[in-house]
């Protein structure tokens, strides 16, 4: 930044007005293109000049804030030396409290009043001019010009140079305090805007998917113990570590719990850990910088950042990599993280729902699991009861799913009989409710009519006494129980009470099952079976 250059001008005059005058044409012109960064430099130059135009001791420019304190002083003496001094001492009350008013202060050689030179910050001054600038009714600055001279006059034309010099000065002062904040204001629309976009792209992702709160279907007493432990930890804040198999629902206890929870207005944001390659795991639920890593073209906000005030809901857990446990603990502990590539520590505000399938305290054990990590998760775990524990609300489950998938597969399903139901009952659901709505979508799809069958038959699982032997081969087990029930129907397909009833499943799918897996009507019985297949 260039300094006028004012040593080839006449020697002022005891005013120096002309002198003046053409300092404030080239300093407002400098002031109009100016930004905030480089308003201090400009002033500093201006005052320096003033100091050599008037042949004073030195000039200030106060600044004060809105409240009417002093917020700053710039400064420039006869020897060149420029600077700024942090604010104006307590015993310069008695000129700051009459700039602040908007009065004009003048001296020639006492203070007014009697008040003792002693009062003034520097050593008694000979003579000064002091000049707010005054905007909206408000003191934004002062200029202040002191001489040593003890015998000095303050003509009003010099007095008036000086006060348009002080309103260029509080005008730009007053231009860069609003630069400043709406740079600030700025700022932080972009940040929400960022966060509103992230918030909208998580949205976009998760309607994809049809979601029921009300989809936790069945009466029986391990779902209903599960349900009043969800009731009483909803409301709360604390992490909830959801157990039990896959496919019992964790996910739709964990929406059940943001839903009751008081964030339920922000979102509830869902990760699963066991789907994630380990190398994205940490940019996944932390986010990263731009140029963090290659591929990484802007910068992503992680999951964390996404569910802060709201909820995260982190599915497998048990999955996740020993150095991300880590991580994770941090953030449990303190809240807080860095993006990856970058060393900024990031705050969150998130409640936590964990879930997995394994054991793990087992993983613990084994050394799989940090034990830390594993306290601050658990505590208030809820298990989940498989489907083969609550086989009560299989019915209700049934019904459940031919009202979901009726419209969109175009079937009327009105009856199911009670061998189908007594079939599903009886199965041992491995898969559990995930399994079972496979099933029933997989026989709604093979049943044309108003009635369901099964287009597989499933195998009856005994709940009392040892389990049978069976072959591990599929299709030996099937072969195993359809000769099973054939023989207690005497070998009729057909009709009330007999093999394609009680297996649940058409007719015609139990002739086609037989011939694939070669079963064959004892030749004893063939004669007393009809020779030609019927519906």
């Amino acid at each position: 930044m260039s300094v006028l250059n004012l040593s080839s001008l006449r020697p002022p005059s005891d005013a120096g007005l002309e002198e003046l005058g053409q300092l404030a044409v080239t300093l407002s012109a400098r002031l109009t293109r100016s930004h905030a960064e480089e308003t201090a430099a400009i002033i500093a130059n201006a005052l320096a000049q003033i100091v050599e135009v008037m042949r004073c001791s030195r000039c200030r420019v106060i600044e004060f804030d809105p409240a009417g304190c002093v917020a700053c002083v710039h400064l420039a003496r006869t020897t060149g030396r420029e600077g700024s001094a942090d604010c104006a001492t307590c015993d310069e009350r008695w000129l700051t409290d009459r700039l602040t008013r908007g009065d004009v202060v003048t001296m020639a050689d006492s203070l007014p009043g009697g008040t003792a030179a002693s009062m003034m910050r520097a050593p008694r001054p000979g003579a000064f001019v002091a000049v707010p600038a005054r905007i909206a009714g408000q003191t934004v600055c002062a200029l202040v010009v002191e001489s040593a001279t003890a015998q000095r006059r303050w003509p009003q034309a010099l007095i008036e140079r000086l006060q348009l010099l002080a309103e260029l000065i509080g005008a730009t002062l007053q231009r860069a305090r609003h630069e400043v904040v709406l740079r600030a204001n700025v700022s932080t629309i972009e940040q929400l805007n960022a966060r509103l976009e992230a918030d909208n792209t998580y949205l976009k992702e998760e309607i994809k998917a049809h979601h029921d709160f009300d989809d936790i279907v069945g009466d029986s007493a391990p779902l209903r113990l599960a349900l009043s432990r969800l009731a009483q930890v909803a409301p709360t804040n604390s992490t909830v570590l959801l157990t039990g198999p896959t496919g019992a629902g964790k996910e739709l206890f964990a929406r059940a719990v943001h839903e009751r929870s008081r964030r339920r207005a922000r979102p509830l944001v869902r990760v699963n850990c066991a789907a994630l390659p380990p190398t994205l795991v940490e940019s996944e639920l932390f986010g990263h910088e731009k140029g963090a890593f290659t591929g990484a073209v802007a910068l992503r906000q992680g999951r964390f950042e996404l569910a802060d005030g709201g909820t995260i809901f982190l599915d497998e857990i048990g999955d996740l990599t020993p150095d991300i446990q880590v991580k994770f603990l941090r953030v449990l502990q303190e809240g807080e993280f860095e993006r990856v590539g970058s060393s900024r520590t990031t705050r969150v505000d998130v409640r936590l729902i964990a879930a997995t399938h394994h054991d793990l305290q087992m993983a613990v054990a084994e050394g799989r699991f940090r034990a830390d990590l594993y306290y601050r998760l658990s505590v208030y775990p809820i298990r989940l009861p498989s489907l083969h524990e609550r086989a009560d609300d299989v019915p209700r489950l049934v019904w459940y799913f031919i009202h979901r998938h009726q419209r969109e597969l175009g079937r009327q399903i009105t009856k199911v009989p009670q061998s189908v139901m007594q079939a599903l009952q009886d199965h041992a659901w491995p898969g559990n409710v995930r399994e079972l709505e496979n099933v029933v979508e997989r026989a709604m799809i093979r049943s044309e009519g108003d009635t369901l069958y099964l287009d597989d038959p499933l195998t009856v699982v005994r709940k009392n006494g040892p389990a049978p032997d069976v072959p591990d081969n599929l299709d030996a087990v099937q072969r195993q129980h359809i000769e099973a029930v054939l023989e207690r129907c005497r070998w009729r397909i057909n009709g009330a009470g007999n093999a394609a009833e009680r297996l649940g499943i058409h007719p015609n799918t139990l002739r086609f099952r037989m011939k694939k897996l070669g079963i064959a009507v004892p030749r004893q019985l063939r004669h007393h079976l009809p020779s030609t297949p019927t519906n």
